[in-house]
């Protein structure tokens, strides 16, 4: 099972937080592979953060989730924002049919398009490494929504 692995990756916690779900993805007997656009080099020589490097990062994470079998979400909360970036990935992997597991380890209420458009919610890092993305069992999130 190849994987897309969507989250915010733009402070130490952020970070820590995705390491710890690349391990759980590693050491996971049904993922055969995962992209993980935090690993990504799209530096062809265009300037970061150009116009043109924007959109090569745009196609190419695009292109990623086109080529996944699934995408795995960390949706970690900022007041009651989920990290645009990746609520577009999340939606655009549920407008093309692919199934999204969501991980979410701290305590916030879910935003109800996330909850709804999502096959699996995930609260451990344990729970990510043992997942069968394969069988992709159902774990829906039961608490409060807006």
């Amino acid at each position: 099972m190849r994987l897309y692995l969507a989250g915010p990756f733009f402070d130490d916690e952020q970070v820590n937080r995705i390491e710890r779900i690349e391990k759980a993805l590693d050491a996971n007997k049904t993922v055969s592979d995962y992209f993980s656009p935090r690993n990504s080099n799209v530096n062809d020589g265009t300037e970061i953060g150009s116009s043109q490097w924007s959109k090569d990062v745009f196609q190419l994470d695009v292109d990623e989730i086109k080529k996944a079998d699934a995408v795995i979400a960390i949706i970690d909360y900022v007041d009651d924002n989920v990290d645009s970036g990746t609520a577009f990935e999340i939606g655009y992997a549920f407008a093309i049919g692919k199934p999204v597991v969501l991980f979410h380890e701290k305590e916030a209420i879910v935003n109800l398009m996330l909850s709804n458009g999502s096959k699996s919610y995930l609260t451990k890092v344990s729970d990510v490494e043992s997942f069968d993305f394969e069988k992709m069992p159902e774990y829906h999130y039961e608490g409060e929504v807006f």
